[in-house]
């Protein structure tokens, strides 16, 4: 009689390993969409935050809208430097220029006065470069307050913070399969994370914030990680499941449960006034919510009849031996 090699799982079906990717288990971000606070001192010193969220049908997860206007680009792919020239100012020494006769700001809300910007623009790899007019605008923007190159240092030393305290989406970490899988076999891993822009009001100025996700630490929760790295990973088919090896993939080496989490590494650029993408000093890591990775094993048997002839047979559903 031929002899038939049967599976058993221990503790667990093997079929529970084929999951629809609809099953995985959304990762929630650190806050809701339509959180907005303000801190107000002496009408100078507040930020106003309003971002715009989507929600995922499918996920449920909380995304922010992507904006294509300035300050979309990572500060690291700008080749350029930036300065705001003040000195083309409507009341200034400079009025026997004709073109700053016609620049005038309007009124802010608050009553402060507005003061023309020429931004100018430069190589980064240049010192002390010679600067030319940033063309994407077409004549000036406006800074208000008294001194507005104390306004765009004020901006710039306390931008970092203010960054970090965005409710920023942390991404998702999906695992093929979930949430069990086997000892042994490649347990596949990916991000999904997306750039995330906030409108905000800093110091009386309109400030527009891009956060970018630039690098991904995986973190398997048997005390192995990967990254960081900028590589997000890739779902592949449940047919493949188990059998294939990506950049981003973990094989556990004994059973157990294990918290696996995403942290992504977000870079940011902010504009002033609709002025040019100025780069954030520093980053911010967020770290997903841990899921667990339940790891099983396998044993392996040659018997001589299948569960249809003799359902007590070593390996059938219901039988421990």
């Amino acid at each position: 009689m031929a002899s038939l090699l049967r599976w058993k799982t221990i503790a667990v079906c093997i079929a529970a390993l084929v999951l629809s990717a609809a099953a995985h288990t959304a990762l929630g971000g650190r806050a809701a969409a339509d959180d907005v606070w303000a801190e107000n001192n002496a009408g100078d010193r507040g930020i106003d935050l309003n971002a715009r969220f989507t929600m995922n049908p499918e996920t449920g997860q909380l995304a922010s809208q992507l904006s294509s206007g300035n300050g979309a680009a990572a500060a690291s792919e700008d080749p350029n430097q930036y300065m705001a020239d003040t000195h083309c100012r409507a009341d200034g020494p400079d009025t026997v220029d004709p073109g700053c006769l016609t620049l005038a700001c309007p009124p802010s809300p608050n009553g402060a006065t507005g003061t023309p910007v020429i931004w100018k623009e430069a190589p980064k790899a240049i010192t002390n470069p010679g600067w030319t007019d940033w063309i994407p605008v077409t004549g000036p923007t406006c800074l208000y307050g008294p001194e507005p190159h104390n306004i765009l240092d004020d901006i710039a030393a306390r931008i970092l913070t203010d960054f970090r305290q965005l409710p920023l989406n942390p991404g998702t970490l999906t695992t093929q399969p979930f949430p069990n899988t086997l000892i042994g076999a490649p347990t596949n891993f990916y991000a999904t994370t997306t750039p995330q822009t906030f409108n905000l009001t800093i110091l009386g100025q309109n400030v527009h914030l891009t956060a970018t996700p630039t690098t991904y630490t995986y973190t398997y929760g048997d005390g192995q990680t990967l990254g960081p790295t900028p590589t997000t990973g890739h779902p592949i088919p449940d047919t493949q499941w188990l059998t294939t090896t990506t950049q981003t993939s973990h094989t556990y080496t004994t059973t157990g449960n294990y918290p696996a989490t995403l942290t992504t590494t977000y870079t940011g650029t902010y504009t002033v006034n609709n002025g040019p993408p100025l780069p954030i000093n520093g980053t911010l890591n967020l770290t997903t919510t841990p899921q667990t990775i339940h790891v099983w094993k396998t044993e392996t048997a040659l018997v001589a009849d299948t569960c249809e002839q003799n359902p007590h047979s070593w390996g059938c559903p219901g039988t421990n031996d």
